[in-house]
């Protein structure tokens, strides 16, 4: 029974049972993998925990369905719902940080007013520099404050391009504060036009303006009533002046004289009755300006005592925040400091075996065990010295390198002091290094194939989640899959991964393969291997003949080497081998 199907009889129970020690036990053998895929996306030990809640939250709704499906694979299942969880926490948390973001802007905003008072003097000849349609959308967006469903309905056009549009405009106006001088944000300048931009008229201004304005309204009608009669009465009177005679002069002046007199009366009478009215509405706009004035002054005492509660606690909230940002730092260490730990438990318990093993062989004798001991540690600790000053000598595999590791590294040598000495350190730690990478990545494979009904990677990325400790792409980059498809297609022997990276020192460095249980290291002879290579590009050029002559080869050498050596090299291929096959059927 595979342990894919041991989860599925887990789950079923749960599922038909209710049996939470199935769960539990179901947990247990698939947390690790859920928790390290989700921390490889969130990176946060805390996001990563709520991730991996979510994703057995999900598995215990969907377990009877899983359970009665012969197609699942659970932990193929696992992963892929804790990738999608941890995409919408990261959606999520990148959506808080915004907000924050924009809050802390505003804050920053209030706090430092100095970028408003840099604007606000240049401000209209900004607004005054833009386009008429650029100018109306700043104008209803920040003056107003309307959304950009309003801007785009009152300019005709819909709301992406009103958002556009007044992106635009923005740019606009920063390019304009930048030629003179002010440099201010896309963000930090609409939130201050938001801010700043439209101020709060005097109380009791409205109610003037309409007194004011309503009075002189009534003033103009009147005066134009009065012109208007007095125009009229004086051509009623010319008209009768006309058609009566010349006789009664005397009478007609009288008249002219006492329709004046009424008409100036008139007048005066009006212009003194819109005067009063004038006075007694100013008088009742007084009133009405010292009582809510009166009403001012209580709410400007609660303004400032709100204003100081607000400022007292924004600067608690600044001290809480800095507190959780410690914190928070100090919890995203404490996985670091875990693993260095485990580290430093594996490599002492290292040393001791290596103390042990070395006090067994030399008979109990502790004086020559703590001698060599203490030489394969200075050793060891020039060693990683000296490869801090060549990090040439390098490969990302070391990374992985235990204490062990680099004692092994060492101690077989007579002495570490010449350049040769340390060349071969060098060595032997890279293909310890490349050993230990093939340890992790043989049972990355095991479990893979468990987990997915004996296929095979098509990529080594897919192994990641398998990985029993992380592994830098930079890693992988150095090794390439020679094996796809179905485990059950291998023959005996075959390998599945390959170590195809350039060597640092082709003299002393190894390369790698690995199947699942095994590994074939190889130390070549450059010359032999320019020879190998070229000698097998000739086969493949001319129906898998091997070469017999220098001279054939020499065309495919990719360095140049001398007759002798070439002769030397093909004198090495067995008598009666004639075929590339041949040869390597012997090689297996």
């Amino acid at each position: 029974m595979t342990a894919n199907d041991q989860d599925l009889q887990l789950l079923a129970r749960y599922a038909n049972e209710g049996s939470e020690a199935a769960f539990s036990e179901l947990v247990q053998r698939h947390l690790d993998l859920v928790y390290s895929a989700a921390l490889r996306q969130v990176r946060s030990p805390q996001l990563a925990e709520e991730v991996t809640q979510s994703v057995f939250t999900d598995l215990s709704r969907n377990a009877g369905r899983l359970s009665a499906s012969a197609d699942t694979v659970l932990p193929a299942w696992l992963y892929q719902v804790a990738r999608r969880s941890a995409v919408d926490v990261i959606r999520r948390e990148s959506r808080r940080q915004l907000r924050e973001q924009i809050a802390l802007e505003l804050a920053d905003m209030n706090d430092h007013p100095s970028i408003w008072k840099e604007i606000e003097p240049l401000l209209e000849e900004a607004m005054e520099s833009l386009e008429p349609a650029e100018r109306s959308a700043i104008l209803m967006r920040f003056f107003e404050n309307r959304n950009l469903r309003e801007v785009g309905q009152t300019l005709g056009t819909s709301e992406d391009a009103a958002q556009k549009r007044v992106s635009r405009a923005v740019d606009r106006l920063r390019e304009f504060f930048s030629r003179r001088g002010v440099t201010v944000g896309a963000s930090g300048l609409a939130l201050a036009l938001s801010a700043n931009a439209v101020q709060s008229a005097p109380l009791g201004l409205a109610t003037i303006i309409s007194t004011t304005a309503t009075a002189s309204a009534a003033g103009a009608i009147s005066a134009a009533t009065l012109h208007a009669a007095t125009t009229a009465t004086t051509a009623t009177t010319t008209a009768t002046a006309t058609v009566t005679s010349s006789a009664i002069g005397t009478t007609k002046a009288l008249a002219m004289t006492t329709l004046q007199k009424i008409a100036i009366t008139a007048a005066i009478t009006a212009a003194v009755g819109v005067g009063l009215y004038q006075n007694r509405q100013a008088a009742q706009a007084r009133e009405q300006l010292q009582s809510l004035q009166q009403r001012e002054d209580p709410l400007k005492e609660q303004v400032r005592r709100l204003s100081q509660e607000r400022d007292e606690t924004t600067a608690q909230l600044a001290v809480v925040r800095g507190q959780n940002e410690a914190l928070r730092a100090n919890l995203n260490d404490l996985p670091k400091l875990r693993g260095e730990v485990g580290r430093l438990r594996d490599s002492a318990r290292e040393l001791a075996q290596i103390k042990a093993a070395a006090t067994n062989n030399a008979g109990g004798d502790d004086s020559s065990i703590d001698g060599a001991f203490k030489t394969w540690a200075v050793r060891a600790a020039r060693l990683r010295q000296r490869l801090d000053q060549a990090p040439d000598k390098r490969i990302p595999e070391m990374q992985l390198l235990t204490e062990k590791n680099w004692f092994d590294a060492v101690k077989d040598l007579k002495q570490l002091d010449t350049d040769d000495d340390f060349r071969q350190a060098f060595a032997n730690a890279r293909n310890l290094a490349k050993s230990e990478f093939g340890q992790i990545l043989q049972k990355a494979l095991r479990d893979y194939t468990t987990a997915n009904n004996g296929q095979l990677p098509s990529d080594l990325a897919q192994l990641k989640p398998f990985f029993s400790q992380p592994v830098d792409d930079a890693v992988l980059q150095r090794y390439k899959l020679l094996q796809t498809g179905s485990l059950n297609d291998l023959g005996h022997g075959d390998y599945i991964v390959a170590d195809v990276a350039p060597l640092v020192d082709e003299y002393h460095d190894a390369t790698y393969k690995f199947s699942l249980n095994g590994t074939s290291s190889h130390i070549g002879d450059p010359i032999e291997d320019a020879v190998k290579t070229a000698g097998i590009q000739y086969a493949q050029a001319h129906n898998g003949l091997l070469p017999t002559d220098a001279a054939q080869i020499t065309p495919y050498l990719q360095k140049p080497l001398t007759q002798d050596q070439i002769k030397h090299i093909l004198s090495k291929i067995p008598p009666g081998i004639t075929t590339l096959s041949q040869l390597e059927a012997i090689e297996k």
